[in-house]
């Protein structure tokens, strides 16, 4: 079966990625150059994407979410050709409040789709929450190409003196990548950063045991100026370090040198760069906010969990890290151990089964009422992204 990735916009205002024009494998169309999706009317979308797929005409599509128009357009389309969907969710019961209404609708919506590619237990227990069978629900969605981040890395610790040199990095740190928004929690860990420094500072006074490590934060986005203070006022100028957002190429540069990644999150559908870091032999703490926690950590062994509101609990083991009793080369390998069940591999064969479980599924029935609540659907999120 021949694969085609449909694009909607080489503009992305969340992330600077560079462009890649590349397809790697697959035909990629892109449907507008130049504009951002939420620049676009609903109309002009929709209209976009009905020409493209009607001249693919697919037998298949996979649909990342539920949430904007994009897919929304995408399942619409699906819907009135009679052609079969794989929904692919990272969402949990728990990750937003959730209304009866909005929930109701979401259930409606989703019997038009055929099979669910989900990233772990909490994912497939959501969908099936909103009606889904379990035997049409797969694993396999959240993965990264762990090739990348393995041998990158271990090719680039052979280098560790020239790059610390090269990019101005500390021989100990904890790393962080996360765009500077509220649900990623960082003021927290900034926090609690500085209690671990206290308590380390203080156990070295006394025992002359432990080190004292800096925090390396990676991104950017609208609450820097505002952690820069924060970091300022708790007298860490010298020890957090704010490098900006790094590209695909850059990333293992700074997982190959850190020495424990940290995700705070409040709220996180899954966390890839989890599976980046691990991926890159870092042990890691995970806040248990974060969909892949139950599948990726193991409490103890490849990392520690962590509830994103307790700033103290996040100190703790921010200093159990830079314990000598913590054997954090056993915890690497575990945690590299442990996402390698998680690759590429993974995603590609748990969308061929949701494929076919979509394709042997009864095919979507268009009503009045799907129209309709794909139209009003559709109208809202266009007045949301104006």
């Amino acid at each position: 079966m021949e694969v085609t990735g449909v694009e909607f916009s080489n503009v992305d205002t969340m992330y600077d990625w560079e462009l890649l024009d590349e397809a790697n494998g697959f035909k990629r169309v892109r449907l507008f150059s130049g504009e951002a999706v939420h620049q676009l009317s609903a109309d002009r979308l929709v209209k976009r994407l009905d020409e493209v797929l009607n001249e693919i005409r697919p037998q298949v599509v996979a649909i990342p979410g539920w949430s904007d128009r994009c897919s929304l357009a995408a399942m619409r389309w699906c819907c009135f050709n009679g052609v079969p969907t794989v929904m692919m969710s990272e969402t949990t019961a728990w990750d937003f409040q959730r209304h009866w209404l909005k929930e109701a609708v979401k259930r409606r919506l989703l019997k038009l789709c055929g099979a669910g590619l989900v990233g772990g237990r909490a994912h497939a227990e959501y969908l099936q929450l909103l009606g889904f069978s379990p035997s049409n629900i797969f694993t396999g969605y959240d993965a990264v190409d762990n090739h990348h981040f393995s041998a990158n890395t271990a090719e680039l610790r052979h280098h560790a003196p020239e790059l610390r040199s090269q990019h101005q990095l500390p021989e100990n740190f904890f790393l962080a990548s996360a765009r500077f928004v509220p649900k990623k929690n960082l003021s927290r860990l900034i926090q609690a950063y500085s209690d671990y420094r206290k308590a380390a500072s203080h156990a070295i006074e006394s025992s002359g045991q432990g080190e004292l490590w800096d925090l390396v934060l990676l991104g950017d986005g609208p609450l820097r100026g505002s952690l820069e203070a924060e970091v300022t006022a708790l007298g860490l100028s010298g020890h957090v370090m704010m490098p900006g957002f790094k590209q695909y190429d850059e990333l293992p540069i700074f997982y190959a040198l850190a020495r424990v990644f940290v995700h705070a999150s409040t709220t996180e559908q899954w966390g890839l760069v989890v599976n980046e870091a691990m991926a890159s032999g870092l042990p890691v703490i995970v806040s248990n906010r974060c969909g892949c926690v139950h599948e990726l950590v193991e409490e103890g062994v490849n990392g520690y969990r962590f509830d994103p509101m307790k700033v103290e609990q996040l100190a703790q083991l921010m200093f159990c890290c830079t314990q000598p009793s913590t054997d954090l080369s056993a915890m690497a390998q575990a945690a590299q151990n442990r996402v390698s069940e998680w690759g590429v591999e993974r995603f590609g064969s748990g969308l061929k089964q949701a494929v076919e479980a979509a394709m042997n599924a009864a095919k979507p029935s268009a009503t009045f009422l799907n129209w309709l609540q794909i139209k009003l659907l559709l109208s809202q999120k266009e007045r949301m992204s104006t």
